[in-house]
């Protein structure tokens, strides 16, 4: 069994005992969160898509951890001006990993 779910302005394809890392959600290690946009569930054979979101479903993951992405290099310049710019950055992560998938029906 599968799942698309939608969190942090992304979509992730999930399943159980998945381990994925999302943008920073509240809570503490160890503690359980629900994921209640569902845009799709998949079981092999029957496949149901919601319009937008699939009613009733809902996927339970366990907070492993609150991390910090590797770091990205921010750098502008425009030639022949003398400008450059160089900044780093590193977003806030949370590592989930996924325990349920229930379908609305």
């Amino acid at each position: 069994m599968f799942a698309v779910i939608r969190t942090g302005g992304k979509q992730y394809k999930v399943a159980p005992d998945d381990v994925i890392a999302v943008e920073r959600l509240d809570g503490e290690p160890g503690a359980t969160i629900e994921l209640a946009d569902v845009l799709m569930i998949g079981d092999g054979t029957a496949i149901s898509i919601g319009a937008p979101l699939v009613a009733g479903a809902l996927v339970s993951a366990e907070l492993v951890e609150h991390r910090r992405a590797d770091k990205i290099i921010v750098f502008k310049k425009k030639r022949r001006h003398n400008y450059r710019r160089k900044n780093g950055h590193r977003q806030h992560q949370t590592v989930l990993r996924i325990t349920e998938i229930r379908s609305g029906s």
